[in-house]
């Protein structure tokens, strides 16, 4: 399953894009209050988002980003049988991936 939940609204003109992404976010700051010591971080790094296979937004992120980041953007003049492919990695190798047509996400 993947950690990339998607929702598209494609209009005339504009293609509004939402995407909620479940991940810690851990600043590498907390401690954990049982035992003190601090919780590694663990964040992404990079979210890619390619329509038919160039690339129309990368955002590169660090500790600042909050628990499951909500991203949000536009795309002119996308077609409802155009591919989206949303990807993102983070500091500790780990990464998923999400395709589809817009009006499939």
């Amino acid at each position: 399953m993947s950690t990339i939940l998607v929702k598209t609204n494609v209009g005339p003109e504009t293609t509004k894009v939402r995407m909620l992404i479940k991940h810690p976010m851990e600043t590498g700051l907390r401690k954990n209050k049982k035992t003190g010591k601090k919780i590694p971080a663990h964040f992404i790094k990079t979210v890619t988002c390619d329509l038919n296979d160039k690339n129309v937004l990368t955002a590169d992120w660090s500790i600042a980003i909050s628990k499951n980041p909500y991203l949000s953007f536009i795309i002119k003049g996308a077609k409802a049988s155009d591919v989206l492919k949303i990807s993102w990695v983070d500091n500790k190798g780990e990464h998923d991936t999400r395709q589809g047509k817009l009006s499939e996400l």
